[in-house]
């Protein structure tokens, strides 16, 4: 994440990035995932989590955060969570 967002600074991504314009380049990134995951092309799908992840870890920046502490909020709140698989999708009690 630091290598991501040295890239990021370099670029002046974070002090002039606006978090709208990231959230769209995420929808963007998304969009490629679900289309490379429908044509079944794992370098797209690789590729495409890890713009995905790019952005995430950019738009965190923008937002005052750091990547590596959404997800630790994110495990604290699912790591104790029950539920059972149904048709492929994991369903909380």
């Amino acid at each position: 994440f630091e290598n991501i967002r040295q890239w990021a600074n370099e670029r002046n991504l974070i002090k002039e990035g606006d978090i709208k314009t990231q959230t769209l380049k995420l929808t963007e990134e998304v969009g490629e995932l679900s289309d490379a995951i429908l044509r079944n092309d794992q370098l797209d799908i690789i590729d495409a989590i890890g713009d995905s992840v790019v952005v995430l870890t950019n738009l965190a920046a923008i937002a005052g955060f750091n990547i590596e502490d959404c997800i630790e909020f994110s495990w604290k709140q699912i790591k104790d969570r029950k539920g059972k698989m149904d048709n492929g999708t994991f369903k909380k009690e």
